[in-house]
């Protein structure tokens, strides 16, 4: 199965990315997923259902620790099959 999360952390900062978005960012990029897209105002990520739970473990632990006080996200099954 494929999933796709796209997920937002919280507070913004117009001027200078946050902390926690830098931590957002370092989690999926270093995950084993096939498709990342990281914005200002939105990310997404898309893998293995093995992959993207496992990222968004780190990814909500991470960017608590590194000081988001909000996330949001948004988990799709994009596909069937083998992993």
């Amino acid at each position: 199965m494929r999933l796709r999360v796209e997920f937002t952390t919280e507070p913004f900062d117009l001027d200078e990315a946050p902390a926690h978005a830098l931590v957002a960012r370092q989690v999926v990029e270093a995950a084993e997923l096939d498709a990342v897209d990281v914005g200002p105002f939105g990310n997404t990520a898309e893998g293995g259902s093995d992959a993207v739970l496992t990222a968004v473990d780190a990814l909500l632990r991470s960017t608590l620790e590194a000081g988001a006080t909000r996330i949001t996200l948004q988990v799709n099954v994009v596909g069937e099959g083998e992993e």
